[in-house]
């Protein structure tokens, strides 16, 4: 039976600032207790405030960046009551922080096909420690190359294309793409992908990472089998506990795939990241 991380723990962390970011987002940093160990990107933690405002079941977020003094940054759409919440926390506000849970993107190295990271609105999350580690090599692999490494970031409007130039800023060839065409590509992130596959911008064998809305990912899923390329895909995914306890976030697994043996799996323990060839998305 999938287990929580051996790394997780329940603790108390106090805000250091909200910072706005596009439209309707923030960037919120916490200081813990004493600082972590070194994180893997895509990995998440369930926040809420300790003093009411936030609803009494914590929201999952992935980690947005890890600073070199022990904050944790967390970059949130605000969108309900338990994020404007959290948005909304004063400097010295107590937050409930149970994590690091999941797993997060397989290792970023930079010997094989290079990279495309596909995001969708707030699902840009992940993609920044993922291409600080990819950049740094992970688990003593090869660096990867900034011209190996491509971030599609797209979303309805360039107002909601949260952080993308911190995201240009690591030196990734980083590309916008929005709905409304306010930005960068006009069209979404799958049609921005198959242009430049078909322009030659990126090799036929690149490798997929993804994470953005259920639709998004569906359509990433069936390009990637149709093209036979390797992908994973990091849900965003309802959780109630984080830890394997409730059953909320069951993910329908691929017969044919290797979770195939048995019909779900949970995403905050056998996810949130996943081959795109082990789970049904849609």
């Amino acid at each position: 039976m999938p287990a929580p991380p051996p790394d997780a723990r329940s603790f108390l962390a106090t805000v250091r600032e909200v910072r706005p970011s596009g439209d309707d987002g923030a960037v919120l940093c916490l200081d813990p207790p004493e600082p972590l160990p070194a994180l893997r990107a895509a990995r998440f933690f369930m926040l809420r405030r300790e003093d009411g405002l936030s609803p009494a079941i914590p929201r999952p977020f992935s980690i947005y960046r890890q600073l070199e003094d022990g904050g944790l940054e967390f970059l949130l759409k605000i969108v309900g009551r338990g994020t404007r919440a959290l948005a909304q926390s004063a400097p010295g506000t107590r937050l409930r922080a149970i994590g690091p849970l999941g797993l997060g993107w397989p290792t970023l190295d930079g010997s094989g096909a290079p990279w495309a990271m596909l995001a969708g609105g707030i699902g840009s999350v992940p993609f920044y420690m993922g291409i600080e580690q990819a950049l740094a090599g992970m688990d003593g692999a090869r660096p990867a190359r900034a011209a190996d490494l491509t971030l599609i970031y797209g979303a309805a409007t360039a107002g909601m294309l949260y952080e993308l130039e911190a995201f240009a800023a690591l030196g990734a060839r980083t590309l916008a793409a929005t709905d409304d065409g306010s930005r960068g590509f006009h069209g979404n992130v799958v049609e921005a992908l198959e242009e430049e596959l078909r322009a030659g911008r990126l090799p036929a064998a690149v490798r997929l990472l993804a994470c953005g809305p259920e639709p998004m990912m569906a359509a990433v899923a069936e390009r990637a089998r149709a093209l036979e390329l390797e992908c994973w895909l990091s849900l965003e995914t309802l959780m109630g506990c984080g830890v394997g306890i409730c059953n909320g976030c069951a993910v329908f697994t691929r017969p044919e795939g290797p979770l195939g043996a048995w019909p779900v799996a949970k995403c905050c323990v056998e996810g949130p990241v996943f081959p795109a060839a082990a789970i049904e998305v849609g």
